[in-house]
Protein backbone atom coordinates (compact mmCIF):
# COMPACT_ATOMS: atom_id res chain seq x y z
CA UNK A 1 0.00 0.00 0.00
CA UNK A 2 2.89 2.32 0.87
CA UNK A 3 4.27 1.76 -2.13
CA UNK A 4 1.38 2.25 -4.60
CA UNK A 5 1.56 5.92 -2.08
CA UNK A 6 4.64 6.85 -3.55
CA UNK A 7 3.95 5.86 -7.02
CA UNK A 8 1.30 8.41 -7.16
CA UNK A 9 2.97 11.22 -5.52
CA UNK A 10 5.32 10.66 -8.52
CA UNK A 11 2.97 10.60 -11.29
CA UNK A 12 1.93 14.48 -9.10
CA UNK A 13 4.79 15.75 -9.30
CA UNK A 14 5.56 14.61 -13.27
CA UNK A 15 2.06 15.97 -14.23
CA UNK A 16 2.53 19.68 -12.56
CA UNK A 17 6.29 19.83 -13.81
CA UNK A 18 5.27 18.74 -17.48
CA UNK A 19 2.10 21.43 -16.81
CA UNK A 20 4.86 24.83 -15.80
CA UNK A 21 7.04 23.49 -18.82
CA UNK A 22 4.46 24.46 -21.04
CA UNK A 23 3.39 27.85 -19.95
CA UNK A 24 5.07 31.21 -21.76
CA UNK A 25 7.68 32.85 -20.03
CA UNK A 26 6.58 35.47 -18.23
CA UNK A 27 8.58 39.31 -18.03
CA UNK A 28 9.63 40.80 -14.92
CA UNK A 29 6.87 42.54 -13.46
CA UNK A 30 4.03 41.00 -15.52
CA UNK A 31 1.16 39.45 -13.53
CA UNK A 32 0.82 35.51 -14.32
CA UNK A 33 -2.71 35.63 -13.51
CA UNK A 34 -3.61 38.59 -15.58
CA UNK A 35 -0.72 38.12 -18.51
CA UNK A 36 -2.77 35.11 -20.27
CA UNK A 37 -5.88 36.86 -20.08
CA UNK A 38 -5.31 39.85 -22.08
CA UNK A 39 -5.43 39.78 -25.53
CA UNK A 40 -2.70 41.48 -27.84
CA UNK A 41 -2.30 45.16 -27.04
CA UNK A 42 -4.13 44.64 -23.68
CA UNK A 43 -1.70 44.08 -21.92
CA UNK A 44 -0.74 46.88 -19.11
CA UNK A 45 2.61 48.67 -20.05
CA UNK A 46 1.59 48.32 -23.77
CA UNK A 47 -0.85 51.20 -24.09
CA UNK A 48 0.19 54.02 -26.60
CA UNK A 49 0.92 57.42 -24.87
CA UNK A 50 -1.50 59.76 -24.89
CA UNK A 51 -2.17 61.66 -28.15
CA UNK A 52 -2.60 65.68 -28.22
CA UNK A 53 -4.02 64.78 -31.45
CA UNK A 54 -6.82 62.69 -30.13
CA UNK A 55 -10.41 63.67 -30.66
CA UNK A 56 -13.88 62.13 -32.03
CA UNK A 57 -14.39 60.12 -29.98
CA UNK A 58 -11.35 58.02 -30.68
CA UNK A 59 -7.66 57.91 -31.66
CA UNK A 60 -5.65 59.58 -34.28
CA UNK A 61 -3.18 56.80 -35.07
CA UNK A 62 -6.35 54.82 -35.75
CA UNK A 63 -8.40 56.96 -37.58
CA UNK A 64 -7.49 60.35 -39.85
CA UNK A 65 -11.26 61.08 -39.02
CA UNK A 66 -10.42 61.11 -34.81
CA UNK A 67 -7.62 64.03 -35.26
CA UNK A 68 -7.91 67.19 -34.10
CA UNK A 69 -6.96 69.44 -37.22
CA UNK A 70 -8.28 66.98 -39.76
CA UNK A 71 -10.85 69.35 -42.01
CA UNK A 72 -14.46 68.86 -42.11
CA UNK A 73 -15.17 66.19 -44.72
CA UNK A 74 -18.94 68.18 -45.49
CA UNK A 75 -20.46 71.59 -45.75
CA UNK A 76 -20.95 73.14 -42.07
CA UNK A 77 -24.33 72.09 -41.00
CA UNK A 78 -26.93 74.88 -40.56
CA UNK A 79 -27.65 74.68 -37.01
CA UNK A 80 -27.37 76.90 -33.98
CA UNK A 81 -27.53 74.10 -31.66
CA UNK A 82 -24.99 71.99 -30.44
CA UNK A 83 -26.65 68.69 -29.88
CA UNK A 84 -27.16 69.00 -33.77
CA UNK A 85 -23.89 69.65 -34.73
CA UNK A 86 -20.78 66.83 -35.28
CA UNK A 87 -17.74 68.00 -33.34
CA UNK A 88 -16.28 68.93 -36.47
CA UNK A 89 -19.32 71.38 -36.78
CA UNK A 90 -18.55 72.64 -33.49
CA UNK A 91 -15.12 73.06 -33.68
CA UNK A 92 -15.26 74.67 -36.72
CA UNK A 93 -17.69 77.09 -35.69
CA UNK A 94 -15.82 78.40 -32.96
CA UNK A 95 -13.31 79.20 -35.21
CA UNK A 96 -15.22 81.36 -37.10
CA UNK A 97 -16.29 83.30 -34.30
CA UNK A 98 -19.01 81.40 -32.27
CA UNK A 99 -17.06 81.83 -28.86
CA UNK A 100 -20.22 82.68 -26.91
CA UNK A 101 -22.66 78.97 -25.61
CA UNK A 102 -26.16 80.36 -24.20
CA UNK A 103 -27.40 77.25 -21.69
CA UNK A 104 -31.34 77.88 -20.76
CA UNK A 105 -32.67 76.54 -18.38
CA UNK A 106 -36.57 75.35 -18.64
CA UNK A 107 -38.94 73.14 -16.97
CA UNK A 108 -41.50 70.15 -16.88
CA UNK A 109 -44.29 71.24 -14.92
CA UNK A 110 -48.07 71.89 -15.07
CA UNK A 111 -50.04 74.73 -17.51
CA UNK A 112 -53.38 74.11 -17.16
CA UNK A 113 -55.31 71.93 -19.72
CA UNK A 114 -53.51 72.24 -22.76
CA UNK A 115 -50.11 73.25 -22.46
CA UNK A 116 -47.85 70.42 -23.02
CA UNK A 117 -45.82 70.16 -19.15
CA UNK A 118 -42.80 70.88 -21.18
CA UNK A 119 -43.49 74.18 -21.60
CA UNK A 120 -40.82 76.59 -21.06
CA UNK A 121 -38.50 74.01 -23.23
CA UNK A 122 -40.82 75.06 -26.14
CA UNK A 123 -40.46 78.88 -25.83
CA UNK A 124 -36.49 78.15 -25.05
CA UNK A 125 -36.41 76.44 -28.69
CA UNK A 126 -37.67 79.27 -30.24
CA UNK A 127 -36.30 82.00 -28.26
CA UNK A 128 -32.25 80.73 -28.35
CA UNK A 129 -32.76 79.73 -31.72
CA UNK A 130 -33.62 83.61 -32.68
CA UNK A 131 -30.76 84.74 -29.80
CA UNK A 132 -28.15 82.79 -31.47
CA UNK A 133 -29.07 83.71 -35.01
CA UNK A 134 -29.31 87.07 -35.07
CA UNK A 135 -26.16 87.16 -32.73
CA UNK A 136 -24.12 85.55 -35.41
CA UNK A 137 -21.11 84.39 -32.72
CA UNK A 138 -23.44 82.53 -30.21
CA UNK A 139 -24.60 78.45 -30.24
CA UNK A 140 -27.11 77.03 -28.02
CA UNK A 141 -26.17 74.08 -26.06
CA UNK A 142 -29.13 71.52 -24.91
CA UNK A 143 -32.30 72.64 -23.32
CA UNK A 144 -31.63 72.16 -19.59
CA UNK A 145 -35.04 70.62 -19.04
CA UNK A 146 -35.18 69.81 -15.08
CA UNK A 147 -35.12 72.40 -12.18
CA UNK A 148 -36.46 73.15 -9.03
CA UNK A 149 -40.26 72.67 -9.16
CA UNK A 150 -41.02 71.87 -5.58
CA UNK A 151 -40.85 69.47 -2.98
CA UNK A 152 -40.42 65.73 -3.00
CA UNK A 153 -41.53 64.20 0.88
CA UNK A 154 -43.88 65.87 1.02
CA UNK A 155 -44.60 67.27 -2.73
CA UNK A 156 -45.03 70.42 -2.58
CA UNK A 157 -45.37 73.25 -5.87
CA UNK A 158 -45.40 72.00 -9.13
CA UNK A 159 -44.70 68.28 -7.57
CA UNK A 160 -48.41 68.18 -6.97
CA UNK A 161 -49.40 67.44 -10.19
CA UNK A 162 -48.01 64.55 -12.35
CA UNK A 163 -45.50 65.02 -15.10
CA UNK A 164 -43.69 67.54 -12.98
CA UNK A 165 -39.67 67.16 -12.38
CA UNK A 166 -38.11 68.49 -9.82
CA UNK A 167 -34.46 69.08 -8.91
CA UNK A 168 -32.98 69.71 -5.70
CA UNK A 169 -31.99 73.09 -5.18
CA UNK A 170 -28.07 71.90 -4.60
CA UNK A 171 -28.30 69.42 -7.64
CA UNK A 172 -29.72 72.15 -9.99
CA UNK A 173 -26.39 74.27 -8.72
CA UNK A 174 -23.92 71.44 -9.31
CA UNK A 175 -25.56 70.05 -12.84
CA UNK A 176 -25.39 73.69 -13.99
CA UNK A 177 -22.08 73.90 -12.70
CA UNK A 178 -20.75 70.72 -14.83
CA UNK A 179 -22.31 72.08 -17.85
CA UNK A 180 -21.08 75.68 -17.38
CA UNK A 181 -17.48 74.25 -16.67
CA UNK A 182 -17.56 71.76 -19.87
CA UNK A 183 -17.97 74.96 -22.08
CA UNK A 184 -14.90 76.45 -20.23
CA UNK A 185 -12.91 73.45 -20.88
CA UNK A 186 -13.69 73.38 -24.78
CA UNK A 187 -12.59 77.08 -24.95
CA UNK A 188 -16.11 79.10 -25.20
CA UNK A 189 -15.26 82.88 -24.00
CA UNK A 190 -18.77 83.97 -23.21
CA UNK A 191 -20.83 81.17 -21.00
CA UNK A 192 -24.60 82.74 -21.19
CA UNK A 193 -27.40 81.71 -18.42
CA UNK A 194 -31.14 82.23 -19.46
CA UNK A 195 -34.02 80.77 -17.88
CA UNK A 196 -37.77 80.62 -18.44
CA UNK A 197 -39.21 79.70 -15.07
CA UNK A 198 -39.43 80.89 -11.48
CA UNK A 199 -37.27 78.03 -9.64
CA UNK A 200 -34.44 78.97 -11.82
CA UNK A 201 -32.86 82.43 -11.24
CA UNK A 202 -31.53 82.21 -7.94
CA UNK A 203 -29.28 78.73 -9.43
CA UNK A 204 -28.06 80.44 -12.31
CA UNK A 205 -27.27 83.40 -10.17
CA UNK A 206 -25.20 81.46 -8.02
CA UNK A 207 -23.32 79.67 -10.41
CA UNK A 208 -22.90 82.58 -12.57
CA UNK A 209 -21.63 84.59 -9.41
CA UNK A 210 -19.34 82.22 -8.35
CA UNK A 211 -17.83 81.00 -11.20
CA UNK A 212 -17.05 84.68 -12.86
CA UNK A 213 -14.73 85.77 -10.23
CA UNK A 214 -13.05 82.16 -10.14
CA UNK A 215 -12.24 82.41 -13.95
CA UNK A 216 -10.40 85.56 -15.27
CA UNK A 217 -10.24 84.59 -19.14
CA UNK A 218 -14.00 83.69 -18.96
CA UNK A 219 -17.17 85.43 -19.03
CA UNK A 220 -20.26 83.49 -17.15
CA UNK A 221 -22.87 85.48 -16.83
CA UNK A 222 -27.05 84.89 -15.64
CA UNK A 223 -29.40 87.21 -17.74
CA UNK A 224 -32.53 87.79 -15.96
CA UNK A 225 -33.95 90.01 -18.64
CA UNK A 226 -35.12 86.92 -20.81
CA UNK A 227 -37.40 85.97 -18.35
CA UNK A 228 -39.63 88.71 -17.95
CA UNK A 229 -43.04 88.43 -19.33
CA UNK A 230 -44.07 91.82 -17.74
CA UNK A 231 -42.28 93.19 -21.35
CA UNK A 232 -44.63 92.19 -23.42
CA UNK A 233 -47.18 93.85 -22.21
CA UNK A 234 -47.49 96.85 -24.99
CA UNK A 235 -46.70 94.33 -27.52
CA UNK A 236 -49.83 92.68 -26.38
CA UNK A 237 -51.91 95.42 -26.11
CA UNK A 238 -50.64 97.09 -30.06
CA UNK A 239 -51.80 93.24 -31.13
CA UNK A 240 -54.74 93.79 -29.54
CA UNK A 241 -54.41 90.46 -27.79
CA UNK A 242 -53.88 91.68 -24.05
CA UNK A 243 -56.33 89.54 -21.93
CA UNK A 244 -59.42 90.79 -20.57
CA UNK A 245 -60.26 88.77 -18.29
CA UNK A 246 -58.62 85.90 -16.73
CA UNK A 247 -59.07 82.04 -16.86
CA UNK A 248 -56.69 81.68 -13.52
CA UNK A 249 -54.63 79.02 -15.38
CA UNK A 250 -50.83 78.78 -15.26
CA UNK A 251 -51.47 80.19 -18.77
CA UNK A 252 -51.66 83.66 -20.54
CA UNK A 253 -51.59 84.64 -24.37
CA UNK A 254 -47.93 85.79 -24.07
CA UNK A 255 -46.80 82.48 -23.14
CA UNK A 256 -49.19 80.59 -25.34
CA UNK A 257 -48.21 82.16 -28.61
CA UNK A 258 -43.84 81.69 -27.67
CA UNK A 259 -44.83 78.12 -27.52
CA UNK A 260 -46.43 78.08 -30.70
CA UNK A 261 -43.74 80.00 -32.50
CA UNK A 262 -41.90 76.46 -32.05
CA UNK A 263 -44.68 73.65 -32.12
CA UNK A 264 -48.24 74.82 -32.86
CA UNK A 265 -48.53 71.16 -30.90
CA UNK A 266 -47.69 72.04 -27.40
CA UNK A 267 -50.48 74.41 -26.77
CA UNK A 268 -52.67 71.72 -28.53
CA UNK A 269 -53.51 74.44 -31.54
CA UNK A 270 -55.97 72.60 -33.60
CA UNK A 271 -57.41 70.23 -31.25
CA UNK A 272 -58.68 73.31 -29.35
CA UNK A 273 -59.54 74.90 -32.48
CA UNK A 274 -61.94 71.86 -33.60
CA UNK A 275 -63.07 71.79 -29.71
CA UNK A 276 -64.20 75.65 -29.86
CA UNK A 277 -61.68 76.26 -27.05
CA UNK A 278 -59.14 78.73 -28.63
CA UNK A 279 -59.01 81.29 -26.18
CA UNK A 280 -57.07 81.89 -23.10
CA UNK A 281 -58.18 84.85 -21.08
CA UNK A 282 -60.17 86.27 -23.59
CA UNK A 283 -57.62 86.17 -25.99
CA UNK A 284 -58.55 84.47 -28.99
CA UNK A 285 -55.78 81.94 -30.71
CA UNK A 286 -57.49 80.81 -33.61
CA UNK A 287 -56.77 82.36 -36.62
CA UNK A 288 -53.81 80.37 -37.65
CA UNK A 289 -51.74 83.36 -39.34
CA UNK A 290 -53.16 86.05 -36.83
CA UNK A 291 -51.36 83.88 -33.79
CA UNK A 292 -48.35 82.99 -36.16
CA UNK A 293 -47.57 86.64 -36.64
CA UNK A 294 -48.24 87.52 -33.40
CA UNK A 295 -45.54 85.02 -32.02
CA UNK A 296 -42.99 85.87 -34.16
CA UNK A 297 -43.26 89.59 -33.10
CA UNK A 298 -43.00 88.16 -29.72
CA UNK A 299 -39.87 86.02 -30.23
CA UNK A 300 -38.44 89.06 -31.79
CA UNK A 301 -38.70 91.06 -29.08
CA UNK A 302 -37.70 88.54 -26.26
CA UNK A 303 -34.75 87.92 -28.31
CA UNK A 304 -34.05 91.43 -28.62
CA UNK A 305 -34.15 92.50 -24.96
CA UNK A 306 -32.15 89.49 -24.26
CA UNK A 307 -29.21 90.53 -26.81
CA UNK A 308 -29.06 93.44 -25.52
CA UNK A 309 -28.49 92.17 -21.93
CA UNK A 310 -25.88 89.48 -23.33
CA UNK A 311 -23.88 92.58 -25.08
CA UNK A 312 -23.84 94.40 -22.01
CA UNK A 313 -22.90 91.81 -19.62
CA UNK A 314 -19.82 90.71 -22.00
CA UNK A 315 -18.88 94.36 -22.23
CA UNK A 316 -18.86 94.29 -18.33
CA UNK A 317 -17.45 90.65 -17.91
CA UNK A 318 -20.58 89.47 -16.32
CA UNK A 319 -20.31 92.69 -13.49
CA UNK A 320 -22.09 91.01 -10.80
CA UNK A 321 -25.58 91.55 -10.43
CA UNK A 322 -28.23 91.67 -7.66
CA UNK A 323 -29.39 88.15 -6.61
CA UNK A 324 -32.71 87.43 -8.12
CA UNK A 325 -35.76 89.26 -5.84
CA UNK A 326 -37.71 86.78 -3.42
CA UNK A 327 -40.63 86.58 -5.95
CA UNK A 328 -38.18 84.27 -8.62
CA UNK A 329 -36.56 82.02 -5.95
CA UNK A 330 -38.60 78.86 -4.92
CA UNK A 331 -41.72 81.33 -6.72
CA UNK A 332 -44.47 78.59 -8.43
CA UNK A 333 -46.81 81.65 -9.69
CA UNK A 334 -46.53 83.11 -12.67
CA UNK A 335 -44.87 81.62 -16.02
Amino acid sequence: MKSVRIVALILLICVIAMAQAQQPPQTAGQPGAQAGQRGAGGQRGNQPPPDPRDMGGGQCAENVWNCKDTPNPLPQYDSVWIEELTWMDVRDAMKLGKNTVIIATGGMEPNGPFLATGKHNFVLRANCEAIARKMGTALCAPIVKFVPEGGHEPASGHMKSPGTISLREETFVALLTDIVTSFKVHGFKNIILIGDSGGNPNGMWTVAEALNKKWMDTTVAHIREHYDYGSLGPLMAELGMRGTKSDNLHDDPGITLNMFADDPNSVRYHQRVKAGLATINGVSIGEYEKSLAAAKRIVDLRSNNTIAAIKKAIETKGASAARPPAAQRGNRGGQ
